[in-house]
């Protein structure tokens, strides 16, 4: 399988051999798997301390003469917090128990995670297959669906990207995709709807991965940079996603 690999100008060099594992079968059922064993487990449970912060502790007190007690009150025991005071006399408030106004829960949700588990082999069919698909068209045009047009190859490898700047990057696509080139960027939007408040105001679309090595120097905006021997299935799934690759990290994937 071969690549067309391009020059920091934007300009077709030659044709490059890629390495044996774009030659992959893809087995996405293996990769959607290795991808929902892998994600950040994000927990579901309220706070341990929630519903426990007030002054009430334990059950009040019915001995006779006894400070803030309820002796002669003709009130149950219920802990209960004390809202104001005039000399001995109390107003007070049920709290901490699970009956009282923002007590806690009863049986509320715990914070368990059993993680998936997955054996060594699915781990490298899954990866092999992210990597390939970056190198199928019919892959990347489905994701993509801008792309459906593109008569262009996949993947991009560029010759020598140290100390690639933003710009020149931009002007690289423009030659590499034409008119649709801003697919590989990034676009950060605010999101519609109650998102905005749980702590996830703003949304972006995925953009072009820039694989290098792991000796090269880039830091470029707009795009995701990964070195080659840091890849994990969370940048590649879903599968066919644009992907830019030097050619130092080709030889790396080897």
């Amino acid at each position: 399988m071969k690549a067309t690999n391009y020059d920091l100008k934007g300009q077709k060099t030659s044709e490059i051999n890629l390495p044996g594992i774009f030659a992959t079968k893809i087995r996405e059922d293996i990769a959607l798997k290795y991808y929902e064993a892998d994600k950040e487990f994000h927990p579901y449970a309220p706070s341990p301390l929630a519903g426990r912060k007030h002054s009430a502790s334990g059950t009040i007190s019915h001995r006779r003469h006894e400070w803030k007690g309820h002796y002669g009150k003709g009130i149950s025991r219920a802990p209960r917090k004390a809202m104001w005071r005039r000399g001995t006399q109390f107003y007070w408030v049920g709290a901490e128990v699970n009956y009282a106004r923002g007590g806690r829960a009863v049986h509320a949700p715990k914070i368990f995670y059993r993680p998936r588990k997955i054996n060594d082999n699915e781990i490298k069919i899954a990866m092999h297959s992210a990597i390939a698909s970056t190198a199928k068209k019919e892959i990347v045009t489905k994701r993509y669906t801008r792309l459906n047009d593109f008569a262009g190859q996949v993947p991009f490898v560029i010759s020598n990207a140290e100390n690639i700047k933003t710009k020149q990057l931009i002007e690289i696509l423009k030659k590499m995709l034409g008119d649709k080139y801003e697919v590989a960027l990034q676009v950060k939007n605010v999101r519609s709807g109650k998102g905005k408040m749980r702590n996830r105001k703003y949304k972006s679309t995925a953009g072009l991965l820039f694989v290098k090595a792991k000796n090269e120097k880039i830091n470029i905006k707009g795009v995701d940079v990964v070195n080659a021997n840091e890849l994990s299935i969370a940048d590649l799934f879903p599968l066919g996603r644009l992907t830019l690759y030097t050619e130092k990290s080709l030889a790396e994937l080897k």
